[in-house]
C-alpha cells in the first residue's frame, strides 16, 4: 500500500487488511506472509530457501525483514503452520531482530527450538503452544487453528477473523483419507467456515499443475516393502529430515523385516529424537543402534536412515556417495532409496550424487523409477476441493513458482470464483483487501533476500555473490603496479625515474630499459614494475603475449594520468580496471574480475 493511499483514504484503511508476501510467492521455499491493519500486524511462517547451483558459497536464503523491523511496534505475533524448514527455518534470524511472541503446535515449536538454541535466541523466545481447534486473539486478528494433513504431523491451516471478514491461510496441505497418524484434514471446520462466509482464501499452489488427487502417504508402503524384501545387503533410505510420516513407515518396515535402524545426519537424528520423545513417532528403542556401530552387524541386518535427499554438499548421503563418510560406506550390492521430491534447482546436485552411488555399485530407487515418494501437497482436485469447501469471495494462490500460481488461479476460476476476484501476486507486492474489493499494488522495496554464508549472522551482500559468480566463470586478474614517490633528494619525483633508481629494478638491464625510458619517465615506473597475475582466466605460461599487451595498456593508462590523479589510489585502480576489462573482453570475449593493487615506494 502506498503512503498516498494511507493518507488520502483513511476511512478505507480502517476497513482494510494489507497482505504482503515477504517470501514464497514466485519461488519454492522462504514462505513468509504479513497481515496488517491500521493498528496491528501478524506474520504467518518464517521459512528459508536453499540456494541454487549458481549461488556459490551461499548456504541459506532468508527473507529480507526490513519491512517488519520498521513496524515492529505493530507486530503482535508470529504464527507457524508446521515444522518444515521452508516455513520455520528463518525463525532464529527473525527473532534476533524482533522480540515478538511465537505460536505453533507442540511438534512445530519443538523442531524450531533446535535452531533457536543453535543461534542463541532460545532463551529470549516467547514460544506459545497451541493445538488444532484453539483460537488466539492478537489485536485486530483472531486466529483459529485447523488441522490439515501434510507430510509432517501437527500441521495446521489458519483462519484469521479480521474487522472486514475471515481470511483463510491454508499452509501446506492435502486431503489424505488414510493418513499415517489417523488424523484427517478437518473438513468439518472448513465447511463450517465456508457456510459462515470466507472473504478471502490464500492457498498452497505447490502441486497445482498435477492433475487428479494426490495419493495417500500410505500408497508408497507396498513399493518400499518390496525393496526391503529384495535387498540382501545394506539398505539406505534418504528423505527430508522433517518428513516424519515417511520416517514412521521406514521404521515400521524395518521392524517388520527385522533390520536394526541407524540414523545418519544431525537434523534427522534431532528430529527423530524429538518426535519420539513427544509421541509423534512410534518407535521401539531396541531396534535403534548408533550409526558408528553399523559395521559391526551383517549387511542384511541394518537399515540406515540418511539425510541428503537434495544432494546437499555436507549431507550424509553425499558423503556416502563420495566415500567420505567417517564411519559408513556404500558397497557393491547395497540399495539406496531417495524418497523425496526434487526441489527445483537441485536436479544437478542430485544427479551428481546418484551417479557416484551407482559407481559404488549401489542399486538406486527414486521417484523417477519407482513409487517411493508421494507429495504432501494437494494436487489439482485437492485444491479445488479446498476452494469449494470455503467458497471465498476473493482468492490468491501462494507457495510456488509463478507458473504454479497461475495454474492455481485457473483452477479457482474453473470452480466458479469470478476472474476479477482472483489475484496473482509475487513477493513484495501488496494485496489490498477490503470487504468489497481486492487489488494488487506495487512492491516499493518491501521484499528482498538475505544471502547467508555459514551462520545466520554472516550475511552476504549481492556484490559478493556477483564477484563469486564472476570468479567461477571467468577467473581473476591482479595487476600489481608500483609507483615511486618523491624521496626528498630532489633527484626522484613521482613521474621521474633516474638512471640510479632504474638500475635497482629486479629485471633492470640497459637493453631492457632503453625501449621504455621515455614512457617510464612519464609514468614513474621502472621496467618490470608492472606484474600481472591470473588465476582461473588464462594459463600464464601460454599467454605471455596477452599479458605483455595488458602490461603495456596499464603503462599507457598511468601515463595519461595527472600527477594529482596518481596520488589517488582509487583513481588509478578504476582507470586500470576499466581499460583491462575492455581489452580482455575484446581479445577473449571474457571479463575476469580485475583487482588492481597499487604499491608506492
Amino acid at each position: 500500500m502506498t503512503d498516498s493511499i494511507l493518507n488520502n483514504n483513511q476511512e478505507n484503511v480502517n476497513g482494510s487488511v494489507s497482505i504482503i508476501p515477504l517470501g514464497g510467492l514466485g519461488e519454492f521455499g522462504m514462505n513468509m506472509m504479513v497481515y496488517e491493519t491500521e493498528d496491528d500486524l501478524i506474520v504467518i511462517d518464517t521459512g528459508f530457501m536453499l540456494p541454487k547451483s549458481d549461488m556459490p558459497g551461499v548456504d541459506l536464503i532468508f527473507p529480507d525483514i526490513r519491512y517488519l523491523v520498521e513496524r515492529q511496534e505493530k507486530i503482535r505475533g508470529i504464527f507457524l503452520t508446521h515444522g518444515h524448514e521452508d516455513h520455520i527455518g528463518a525463525l532464529a534470524y527473525v527473532l534476533r531482530q524482533l522480540d515478538v511472541p511465537v505460536y505453533g503446535t507442540q511438534l512445530t515449536l519443538a523442531i524450531a527450538s533446535g535452531r533457536l538454541r543453535e543461534y542463541g535466541v532460545f532463551g529470549k523466545a516467547q514460544l506459545n503452544t497451541i493445538v488444532a481447534g484453539d483460537t488466539v486473539e492478537l489485536g485486530d486478528f483472531t486466529a483459529e487453528f485447523i488441522h490439515v494433513t501434510h507430510s509432517i504431523p501437527d500441521s495446521v491451516a489458519i483462519a484469521l477473523r479480521t474487522p472486514i471478514g475471515v481470511i483463510v491461510h491454508t499452509g501446506d496441505f492435502k486431503f489424505d483419507m488414510t493418513p499415517i497418524d489417523g488424523k484427517l484434514t478437518d473438513i468439518q471446520t472448513l465447511a463450517r467456515l465456508g457456510a459462515e462466509g470466507v472473504l478471502m482464501l490464500i492457498s498452497d499452489s505447490t502441486n497445482a499443475e498435477r492433475p487428479g488427487q494426490m495419493p495417500s502417504e500410505r500408497s508408497i508402503y507396498s513399493a518400499i516393502d518390496s525393496i526391503f524384501q529384495n535387498t540382501e545387503q545394506k539398505l539406505f533410505l534418504s528423505t527430508f529430515s522433517s518428513s516424519l510420516h515417511r520416517v514412521q513407515q521406514f521404521i515400521d518396515l524395518a521392524n517388520k523385516h527385522r533390520r536394526l535402524i541407524a540414523v545418519a545426519g544431525r537434523s534427522l537424528i534431532n528430529n527423530v529424537r524429538t518426535a519420539s520423545e513427544l509421541g509423534y513417532l512410534k518407535v521401539n528403542p531396541d531396534y535403534f543402534i548408533d550409526a558408528r556401530d553399523a559395521s559391526m552387524f551383517r549387511p542384511h541386518e541394518v537399515m540406515i536412515l540418511s539425510t541428503g535427499s537434495q544432494g546437499e554438499p555436507r549431507s550424509a548421503l553425499t558423503l556416502l556417495a563420495f566415500d567420505n563418510h567417517p564411519f559408513l560406506n556404500v558397497e557393491q550390492g547395497d540399495t539406496v532409496v531417495i524418497s523425496a521430491r526434487i526441489i527445483p534447482g537441485n536436479e544437478r546436485a542430485i544427479r551428481h550424487v546418484v551417479n557416484h552411488l551407482l559407481k559404488r555399485g549401489a542399486k538406486i530407487y527414486h521417484e523417477g523409477n519407482s513409487n517411493v515418494h508421494v507429495s504432501g501437497h494437494g494436487a489439482s482436485e485437492d485444491l479445488k476441493l479446498m476452494i469449494n469447501l470455503l467458497r471465498p469471495k476473493f482468492f490468491t494462490p501462494m507457495h510456488g513458482e509463478y507458473q504454479n500460481l497461475v495454474r492455481h488461479a485457473e483452477l479457482a476460476e474453473s470452480v466458479g470464483i469470478p476472474i476479477e476476484n482472483i489475484n496473482v501476486a509475487e513477493d513484495g507486492e501488496l494485496i489490498y483487501l477490503t470487504a468489497d474489493s481486492c487489488e494488487v499494488l506495487g512492491r516499493e522495496g518491501r521484499s528482498g533476500r538475505v544471502l547467508v554464508d555459514g551462520k545466520a549472522e554472516l550475511e552476504l551482500e549481492d556484490i559478493v555473490l556477483r564477484d563469486r559468480i564472476q570468479l567461477s566463470e571467468d577467473g581473476i586478474v591482479v595487476p600489481i603496479i608500483v609507483l615511486h614517490s618523491d624521496t626528498g633528494d630532489g633527484n626522484q619525483q613521482e613521474g621521474i625515474v633516474t638512471d640510479e633508481t632504474a638500475s635497482q629494478g629486479e629485471h633492470s638491464t640497459a637493453s631492457e630499459q632503453s625501449p621504455t625510458t621515455a614512457n617510464d619517465a612519464k609514468t614513474g615506473l621502472n621496467t618490470g614494475e608492472i606484474e600481472i597475475i591470473s588465476r582461473g582466466f588464462v594459463y600464464m605460461d601460454k599467454s605471455e603475449e596477452l599479458m605483455e599487451a595488458a602490461k603495456e595498456i596499464t603503462r599507457n593508462v598511468i601515463a595519461n594520468l595527472s600527477d594529482e590523479q596518481k596520488h589517488e589510489t582509487e583513481t588509478v585502480q578504476d582507470e586500470v580496471r576499466g581499460a583491462l576489462r575492455r581489452f580482455f573482453s575484446k581479445q577473449m570475449q571474457r571479463t575476469p574480475l580485475i583487482f588492481p593493487v597499487v604499491m608506492r615506494v
